[in-house]
C-alpha cells in the first residue's frame, strides 16, 4: 500500500467509529496488501487518535489461541494499543451506541512496573518487569466488515490487525497479584452473559502460557525500535472464543481465587 492508501485506510477507520457505519474490506479493496501495510494502517490510526488527545495506555495481543488462528489460516498472534478512552471501570454499563458490534472475551492482564524491551529480551525478564496480573475482560469491536455482503469473502488477518486488532475497551478487576503468585497457566474463568455460562477457559490456552504473549510482543516491537513502558497494562490474549454483547446484556467472568469481572451493555 501507498502513503496515501495508508492514510486512507485509517481515516475511513475513524470514520465507521464515529458514524457506526462499518467500512469495507480492505483485503479485498487491496488484494496485495500485506501484514506490515496492516501495521501501517493501525499506526497512522492510532496516531490520529493521539493527535485528537488520546493517551496510550498499554498494548493487546490477540488471536494466541489454536482456535482462533486457524478461524484466520494464521499461526502468529496480533497486537493492537490500548488507549485511555478504552478503560471501563469493574462494573460500569457501556453507553449505547457506543460500540457496533461488540464482543467480550476473558484474559489476564499484566501490569508493567518496569520498561521492557529488545530482542534479546527472555521469559525471566518479563517475569521481573511485571508489577502484578489481574483479570479482566476485553471489549473486542469491528470498524470493518466481518464479511463483504456481495462476495461473501471473510475478513483476514490483514483487516484484523488494521483495525487496531479489533480492540475496543478494557475492563480490569479490582484483584492484584504476584505475578508468581498464581500458575498462570491454571487460571481459568467461567463467563456467564445474563447468569448463563457461555464460555470457560484456563491460560493454557494462550501459546500454552499467558507469559510467552508477552515475549512475542516485546520482540515484535523491538523490530520497530518499541518496547513497553513502566505503567502499561497490556492484554496478554484470550483463553475464550468471543461472545457477542448486544445491548442489554450484563457479563459477570468468575476467575476463582484469581477474582472476578464485570461489565454491562
Amino acid at each position: 500500500m501507498t502513503h496515501d492508501q495508508i492514510a486512507a485506510a485509517a481515516q475511513a477507520l475513524l470514520q465507521a467509529e464515529r458514524t457506526g457505519l462499518q467500512t469495507g474490506l480492505l483485503s479485498l479493496q487491496y488484494p496485495a496488501i500485506t501484514l506490515d501495510d496492516a501495521y501501517a494502517v493501525q499506526a497512522a490510526l492510532v496516531a490520529a487518535k493521539r493527535a485528537a488527545g488520546a493517551k496510550g495506555i498499554g498494548w493487546k495481543i490477540g488471536l494466541t489461541s489454536r482456535a482462533m488462528q486457524q478461524a484466520l489460516d494464521i499461526t502468529t498472534p496480533d497486537s493492537g494499543v490500548l488507549l485511555d478512552d478504552m478503560l471501563f471501570a469493574d462494573g460500569a454499563t457501556v453507553p449505547a451506541g457506543r460500540f457496533i458490534q461488540p464482543r467480550v472475551e476473558a484474559e489476564i492482564a499484566f501490569v508493567m512496573r518496569a520498561p521492557l524491551a529488545g530482542e534479546g529480551v527472555t521469559r525471566e525478564d518479563v517475569l521481573a518487569a511485571t508489577g502484578a496480573v489481574a483479570p479482566s475482560l476485553e471489549i473486542l469491536d469491528t470498524r470493518i466488515l466481518r464479511a463483504d455482503p456481495v462476495t461473501k469473502a471473510a475478513r483476514k488477518i490483514f483487516d484484523t490487525v488494521a483495525d487496531n486488532a479489533a480492540n475496543a475497551g478494557i475492563v480490569l478487576g479490582a484483584q492484584r497479584h504476584a505475578v508468581d503468585a498464581h500458575d498462570l497457566r491454571w487460571v481459568g474463568a467461567i463467563v456467564k452473559r445474563d447468569g448463563v455460562v457461555e464460555e470457560t477457559g484456563l491460560g493454557a490456552g494462550v501459546l500454552d502460557d499467558p507469559v510467552t504473549g508477552i515475549l512475542w510482543l516485546v520482540h515484535r516491537l523491538a523490530r520497530y525500535g518499541l518496547g513497553l513502558a513502566a505503567g502499561d497494562i497490556v492484554l496478554s490474549g484470550s483463553f475464550i472464543r468471543p461472545i457477542e454483547a448486544p445491548s442489554g446484556s450484563r457479563f459477570h467472568a468468575d476467575f476463582g481465587p484469581f477474582g472476578q469481572v464485570h461489565i454491562n451493555f
